[in-house]
């Protein structure tokens, strides 16, 4: 029974030996190591993890100055706000593995929107969000205002009345990060439904397609952006899953390098947590060697694949992180004592 005030951290320190524990117990200290040395994290996000409700860790990391900037799927950055204003109204489906298609069609019925074991309700997020960002889409078209995707939803979530949340706004990483004015890439928004919802509006005549910016200006910002992340002990990616929400912005090294000639820091760390098995020419499951010879990482980097779920481990890895930024001498007492002072060395 441990009596440290840092339970998880203890915990990970004492079970956490082999195989994917070892992998994310050491992930979990060169994160802390590079964030003591004042460098920097930047974390790309795939999947569905806004309605899994990463945000409840998520968030308190990004106070916490554990996170300076994200890369997340259109529906990862809309989901979020899904989760704060439509929270009570979603549905839980734990024997989701047992539905028949009968089944889902009731839920379609219900005008719910099943993601694996849980539900987006329509009527309660996707149409009260509409109220709200298609005027500013109207407003952007008449006057020819051009923002980047994210822009939009940094301003609708912050002049929301609080009176209009139904979930916890202290677990909203989207409004977490539009206080903190976290730099954010939002890759092939056009795949969410809010981009799909913009696209019908754009055909309709009604918005102007060029008031988003577009991916390519997105990738020409990130320019700048990166090279400011990376001053000082240098930018770290963590990354959960795969596909563009990953690809587009550590792509940017190599960008900065060979097109823009300019000079460019690697990424001072890696760490993905992925499920995808390695396979002829997926790049969700390649291992971390082969971005060296993308000049995206180098051999001196610290790289850590964690095959498990993002939804266990991640929660996990932040929880011990924060328990690390609340009480540093003592977290550093503690490695010190599992690990041997070689372990921050």
């Amino acid at each position: 029974m441990t009596t440290t005030a840092l339970p998880v951290l203890d915990f990970l320190l004492t079970h956490y030996k082999n195989f994917n524990a070892r992998a994310t117990r050491d992930a979990t200290l060169a994160y802390w190591q590079h964030i003591q040395a004042g460098g920097r994290m930047f974390w790309a996000v795939a999947g569905a993890m806004s309605s899994a409700q990463l945000g409840i860790v998520l968030a308190p990391a990004i106070r916490a100055g554990l996170i300076h900037g994200l890369s997340v799927t259109g529906a990862n950055l809309e989901e979020s706000l899904f989760r704060l204003v439509a929270h009570d109204s979603y549905r839980d489906f734990p024997d989701y593995r047992y539905f028949t298609k009968q089944d889902d069609t009731r839920i379609l019925e219900e005008r719910m929107r099943r993601v694996t074991d849980t539900s987006i309700p329509e009527d309660e997020a996707f149409r009260v969000v509409e109220k709200v960002i298609v005027p500013m889409w109207l407003e952007a078209s008449a006057t020819g205002t051009r923002r980047f995707w994210h822009e939009y939803f940094y301003t609708l979530i912050q002049a929301l009345d609080a009176a209009t949340y139904e979930g916890d706004p202290e677990s909203c990483w989207l409004l977490a990060a539009a206080q903190a004015g976290l730099p954010v890439v939002v890759p092939g928004y056009e795949d969410s439904t809010f981009g799909n919802i913009f696209a019908s509006y754009v055909a309709n005549g009604e918005c102007q397609p060029g008031i988003v910016k577009s991916g390519i200006e997105y990738m020409a910002d990130f320019y700048q952006r990166y090279e400011v992340l990376s001053e000082g002990a240098g930018v770290g990616f963590f990354q959960i899953g795969g596909g563009i929400a990953g690809d587009f912005p550590i792509c940017v090294v190599p960008s900065l390098k060979y097109d823009m000639q300019r000079p460019a820091k690697p990424w001072a760390y890696f760490c993905q947590i992925s499920d995808s098995t390695t396979s002829y020419g997926s790049y969700s499951g390649a291992t971390p060697n082969e971005k060296i010879t993308w000049d995206k990482l180098t051999e001196d980097t610290p790289m850590f694949v964690i095959e498990s779920d993002a939804t266990i481990v991640a929660p996990l890895m932040l929880r011990a992180l924060l328990e690390c930024s609340q009480a540093p001498e003592e977290a550093n007492a503690l490695i010190d004592r599992h690990m041997g002072t070689l372990a921050r060395s």
